[in-house]
């Protein structure tokens, strides 16, 4: 046999050459812009723009994610250090998720191999498993879908997670594997490390890695059956150890997790911040779910349109009738999944992996609805329910099987090759988007705002007028947030020319009736600010009326309770009120050291000398690693100057 006759090599080189084409058609994508969620938490955090690698510095770097109360400090401190070799540019940092991608594919690669090696006692035999691998982990990397995890910079959080996941699921495979061989005792410890330490790592990118018990615990079910071999008897049987490490990593954890959590989701505060509730939420996500599989193995434009926030809520089974078509297509395919365990084992296991990992962002977690990057995970499972199958030698119509998954690889390519080629240049992009996704707010938003940062904020560019007919047709769809709005008066204000009453009329109205976001609260933010620093010739009385329509609502953020503390400390110069709106902000969220920084600024100021130490004192307790050392230091040398008593008069 000959070294590339070898099985083993083939499979190797099949990889390698999907993976080289995946990289090839991700390179066309790499010179494109920041986007959406990359601005809070890369572009605008002051935190990972490392200047130095002092531990102080890695440090603030890795806690300052405003994403998660967790800080996904690993997945912040890649973007800090990126940020330390290459500075702002987003290339670079796309150039490390495509590194991550392709590493995640050689591990999906090892894990399909392992898995089509186990199973093929119980299934008809797949021919050569590294080659069947080869083409489930070239089709992972190449699927559309998963593309968002890519050139989405920021989603480095999603497939940062899944590389520690998909270690740890590797690991227990191959450790449960020996076990059955009744090996020494080594292989339960390695099955346990495995697990425990590739959650926890991969926690500190993202918590969907949190998930990996549970893919482990099916991953045993469907193929070790939680039993082992016994070195003593030489008799497979229950392992009690097993048992046990899943009782303690993964059921006892949930119950926990669920008791923790849903007092407060059965509680309508709980939802205050979305336009659903946990029952129309969990009826949407029938379709969600649902949809996912389509867009997954037959991607087409219009479902890959990255913005997805014009998604009809389902109100009830059959409003709209889709849902409970849903609702029996995934009941299908439970069935389907019993059915096959015991001759098509990875078909049964794959259905399960795609269900488990939408376990957690499919079901009670007041979340937003939709994201294409939330199959990173679950396109593993669908992929190895479905490539095994059609590419299985052995089984009838090999032909006609075959000819389906060329052609399924084939049209992922091509609207991978599309879509990466739309994300090379911004306006190609937003005008992509926005002809993807005609009813989507932000996807129309997006483009008016491309075209504001395009004109420089100057009346004779040529992109001046193009922003005004995208951001007005934004601001009249259904469930629009303020942004519109925010954008248009922004931009006439910075551009001083006249700001039209209807677009306060709207952003006032909108934050009257409807609930409060997270886009709402950062529009308020970006025109306090512009206020402030004087770039924007703002109505006050404008401004006071929309923040104080937003604080109408029951229990407003800290973050707008900070940014109206600012509004009126800076704008208004109301101090007492920017002193209680900043007290408020603390009290609400005690855990967040930049209202403590604040509070005890404006505290100094008024000389309030004792109330400002005590929060001084507040963060010297939440001081981990040196991460607020220069803003203590601030404080203190602030609070000195206010309490050096003046010199004795001369003579």
């Amino acid at each position: 046999m000959t070294f590339f006759s070898s099985p083993h090599v083939r499979g190797w080189l099949t990889f390698s050459l999907l993976a080289a084409i995946a990289v090839a058609i991700y390179c066309t994508g790499l010179r494109g812009p920041f986007l959406f969620d990359d601005y809070p938490n890369i572009v605008d955090n002051a935190g990972v723009k490392l200047h130095d690698a002092s531990l102080a510095s890695l440090v603030r770097g890795a806690l300052s994610s405003p994403a998660s109360d967790f800080k996904r400090p690993l997945a912040s401190l890649s973007f800090g250090l990126n940020y330390l070799a290459t500075g702002s540019d987003p290339l670079p940092m796309k150039v490390t998720n495509v590194l991550i991608h392709v590493l995640n594919g050689i591990l999906v690669f090892l894990f399909v191999r392992t898995l089509l090696k186990l199973a093929s006692d119980a299934s008809p035999r797949p021919g050569n498993p590294s080659m069947v691998a080869a083409w489930v982990a070239g089709f992972w990397l190449l699927l559309p879908v998963n593309l968002t995890s890519v050139l989405y910079v920021v989603q480095r959080m999603e497939s940062l997670a899944n590389l520690f996941v998909m270690l740890g699921l590797l690991g227990y495979t191959h450790a449960r594997a020996r076990m059955q061989e009744g090996t020494d005792g080594r292989w339960p410890l390695v099955a346990l490390a495995s697990v425990g330490a590739g959650t926890i790592l991969g926690l500190l990118a993202k918590e969907t890695a949190v998930m990996l018990p549970m893919y482990a615990f099916v991953v045993d079910a469907c193929l070790f059956r939680f039993k082992s071999m016994s070195r003593l008897t030489h008799t497979t049987a229950w392992d009690r150890r097993v048992v046990t490490a899943f009782v303690l990593l993964l059921f006892l954890p949930l119950v926990a997790g669920v008791s923790w959590l849903l007092p407060g989701l059965l509680r309508p505060e709980g939802w205050a911040t979305r336009q659903f509730s946990l029952g129309t939420r969990l009826l949407t996500e029938l379709r969600v779910v649902t949809s996912y599989i389509g867009w997954t193995l037959v991607p087409t434009a219009g479902s890959l349109s990255f913005y997805h926030d014009d998604i009809v809520i389902s109100k009830g089974l059959f409003a709209p009738w889709t849902t409970a078509a849903s609702a029996l297509a995934l009941a299908s395919l439970g069935v389907l999944a019993y059915l096959a365990r015991r001759r098509f084992i990875l078909v049964t296991l794959g259905i399960l992996l795609y269900a488990c990992c939408h376990v957690l962002t499919g079901t009670i977690l007041p979340l937003e609805l939709v994201y294409e990057h939330r199959n990173y995970f679950a396109s593993i499972g669908l992929l190895i329910a479905v490539v095994p199958l059609l590419a299985n030698p052995s089984l009838p119509r090999r032909a006609v099987r075959y000819v389906l998954l060329a052609a399924l690889m084939l049209l992922s390519t091509l609207q991978l090759v599309q879509t990466a080629k739309a994300w090379d240049d911004p306006v190609s992009l937003a005008r992509e988007l926005a002809d993807r996704a005609p009813k989507s707010p932000r996807a129309q938003y997006e483009l008016g705002r491309t075209y504001v940062i395009l004109s420089h904020y100057s009346p004779s560019s040529p992109f001046t007028p193009m922003v005004y007919g995208p951001l007005e047709q934004a601001m009249q769809l259904p469930d629009s947030s303020i942004l519109p709005e925010q954008a248009l008066i922004f931009f006439n204000a910075r551009m001083h020319l006249p700001v039209k009453d209807a677009w306060w009329d709207s952003m006032i109205a909108k934050l009257s009736h409807n609930k409060v976001t997270v886009q709402d609260e950062s529009a308020l933010g970006s025109l306090a600010e512009c206020l402030r620093s004087g770039d924007c010739d703002l109505s006050k009385p404008r401004m006071t009326m929309a923040f104080l329509a937003a604080l109408d609502h029951p229990d407003p953020s800290a973050r707008l309770l900070a940014t109206y503390a600012d509004f009126a400390w800076n704008s208004l110069g109301e101090r007492e009120l920017g002193v209680r709106a900043a007290q408020d902000a603390v009290h609400t969220r005690p855990g967040e050291p930049a209202y403590h920084v604040t509070l005890a600024r404006m505290l100094t100021h008024l000389g309030r000398i004792p109330e400002a130490r005590a929060q001084k004192d507040v963060l010297a307790s939440m001081n981990v690693g040196g991460a607020l050392d220069d803003d203590i230091a601030s404080l203190e040398t602030l609070i000195s100057a206010r309490t050096v008593p003046a010199p004795a008069a001369t003579r």
